[in-house]
């Protein structure tokens, strides 16, 4: 990952953005730059997420086809991945928003940098490449909350089921959930289907960028 080590020496400036973005336009980064850099880092929290939630429905039917052995036992590795699975989401949302915040930096610097032009052919040609990137964005960024949307009603099933499954450590409890592993199943399916989706909106928005 790219920036990575001066990232960390330039944290201290994360709650002031735009100190922030000046320290890395000294450096030479710009925040096209930093976007694309960003878009890359949510792109690899969605894909560690899609391989976190499958591993959730994975054990989640470990405990459908129980069949014999300590049930507290599978019922701790499923409370470990739905913890997983909690913490992958909140990454993808945090990163998510960084693309936001330095997106937003970039194209109100873009557009006030218009007024600077005394070409008016480079203007237009400027303000054109501007609309272009934008609209590509919306589409990226529509895509990325989409798919972000899709984990908070998967993550209240697999809690219920977790917390059900505390509260009656027995085989009945097992029977109980089956019905319930259908649904999840969908609803994870469906998930992993939009962070596709999303993952290939980021590596066309990253190629357009370069």
């Amino acid at each position: 990952m790219r920036f990575v080590f001066i990232a960390t020496l330039l944290s201290v400036l994360v709650g002031c953005q735009s100190a922030y973005y000046a320290a890395w336009e000294k450096l030479g980064v710009e925040k096209r730059d930093i976007l694309v850099d960003r878009v890359e880092t949510a792109k690899d929290s969605q894909e560690d997420a899609q391989e976190q939630f499958s591993s959730a429905l994975e054990q989640f039917s470990v405990l459908i086809n129980f069949d014999g052995g300590e049930l507290e036992d599978v019922y701790t590795q499923l409370k470990d991945e739905f913890d997983a699975s909690q913490a992958a989401a909140n990454t993808v949302s945090e990163r998510i928003n960084k693309v936001e915040s330095v997106a937003e930096a970039l194209f109100d610097e873009w557009q006030d940098e218009l007024d600077k032009f005394t070409n008016d052919k480079m203007r237009r040609e400027s303000q054109q490449q501007l609309r272009e990137t934008q609209r590509r964005y919306k589409a990226l960024l529509s895509s990325m909350r989409r798919a972000e949307e899709k984990m908070a009603p998967v993550l209240s099933s697999l809690q219920d089921n977790v917390l059900y499954l505390k509260h009656n450590l027995n085989a009945s409890a097992i029977g109980a959930l089956q019905g319930e592993f259908n649904n999840i199943r969908r609803d994870i399916n469906a998930l992993i289907a939009d962070m596709n989706v999303a993952i290939e909106q980021s590596n066309q928005f990253i190629q357009s960028m370069k």
